[in-house]
């Protein structure tokens, strides 16, 4: 039996080694054993971008990422959402791949990033609005403001909610004679830029220049009836367990914390809500200032949305900015396009409540640019 065995074991080789000669090309040699083993395929290496910057956009670019990621393993997105001024500021120090910004970058920041070798490219990414929210336990009814009232209450001139100038835009609600709380953003934010900007532009010359911009230095705060908080998330936390408050928020913050907003009074004297309609009819005179290039200036395209003309037009509405190098080190190039192309394609069907796509026309702006993004 055991010579019947080895007979067996030998047959077996002897035809293993005639498979491996009849396989191998006239001349050809068989290759030495390593002692290892080689995978079939090799595991893809994972491209991770870090993004950081507006936390207006952050729910929406969130619901972005995810799905991306989703339906193509080997990317992976994180974004810190740590308010417009940082994420520019992280931007142009290159220490992120991707930033997002509510103004775009201003025109000293433009230049410096021209300027470097990896160069910049801006788009516009989303549409939003900034809703004003307030805290009025047993108010019945929907609060109208406008832009000279809500300039006053963070002025510190209007102290009391039923102030004859708020009264007199809401003779149809029964007004509490209570202090007002002005929430606002304690961190550098496009949100306080929009909104301090739609301040300038609507109250008829009540609220001065020298407080527009990222992080202002609040008059109300002197009073005692001022608040900071961090984020969106940080002035809708504030606004929800403070009584007698009003703060503003991108509107996705306002249905979550599901708090009442105001009805705002447009340039043409009409009090309108924030809907797709209404934010997309602010948009319409704004196109025609589009820049040729993305790395032109944006910032009279972005300030032409803000209580922008028409009858329906929500006027704070804004534009939420992409900032992207024009080069890339080769293993990131070709996640950032994938990215980006997926955000203006499929991505514009996934839209978050409280924001609305950008049109077709400034889709394909955006598609043109992505051929620019190369690896160097």
């Amino acid at each position: 039996m055991r010579s019947r065995a080895l007979y067996v074991v030998a047959l077996a080789a002897a035809l293993a080694a005639a498979a491996l000669f009849l396989s191998l090309r006239p001349g050809e040699k068989p290759a030495e054993s390593t002692g290892t083993t080689t995978p079939a395929t090799a595991t893809p290496e994972k491209v991770t971008l870090l993004g950081s910057g507006s936390t207006f956009v952050h729910p929406q670019l969130d619901a972005w990422a995810k799905e991306f990621m989703r339906r193509g393993p080997g990317v992976v997105i994180e974004y810190s959402p740590t308010g417009s001024g940082a994420g520019q500021e992280q931007f142009l120090a290159k220490l992120v791949d991707f930033a997002c910004s509510d103004p775009p970058l201003p025109s000293g920041a433009l230049a410096q990033a021209k300027r470097d070798p990896r160069g910049v490219i801006q788009l516009p990414l989303v549409i939003g609005s900034v809703v004003v929210i307030y805290n009025l336990p047993g108010l019945e009814g929907r609060l109208r403001l406008s832009g000279e009232v809500l300039a006053a209450i963070y002025l510190g001139e209007i102290e009391y909610w039923d102030d004859p100038r708020i009264a007199s835009l809401n003779s149809d609600l029964r007004l509490p004679h209570e202090r007002i709380v002005a929430v606002h953003r304690s961190d550098s934010s496009g949100t306080t830029q929009i909104f301090t900007e739609f301040l300038r532009k609507s109250s008829r010359g009540l609220w001065p220049p020298e407080l527009v911009g990222k992080a202002v230095e609040w008059p109300v705060d002197k009073t005692g009836r001022g608040l900071g908080g961090k984020g969106n998330q940080g002035v809708a936390d504030l606004v929800s367990r403070t009584p007698g408050s009003i703060g503003y928020v991108e509107y996705a913050y306002a249905a979550l914390a599901k708090l009442p907003h105001a009805l705002i009074e447009n340039a043409e004297g009409r009090f309108v809500d924030a809907s797709p309609e209404t934010m997309t009819s602010a948009l319409r005179g704004a196109l025609a200032k589009l820049p040729p290039r993305p790395d032109d200036d944006f910032n009279e395209f972005w300030g032409g949305v803000i209580f922008a003309p028409g009858e329906d037009s929500y006027p704070i509405t804004s534009f939420s900015f992409l900032l992207l190098y024009k080069s890339y080190p080769p293993s990131k190039a070709e996640a950032v396009r994938r990215f980006v192309e997926f955000i203006y394609t499929e991505g514009r069907g996934l839209m978050v409540e409280g924001y609305v796509p950008v049109p077709e026309e400034l889709a394909s702006y955006a598609l043109r640019a992505v051929e620019i993004i190369g690896s160097g």
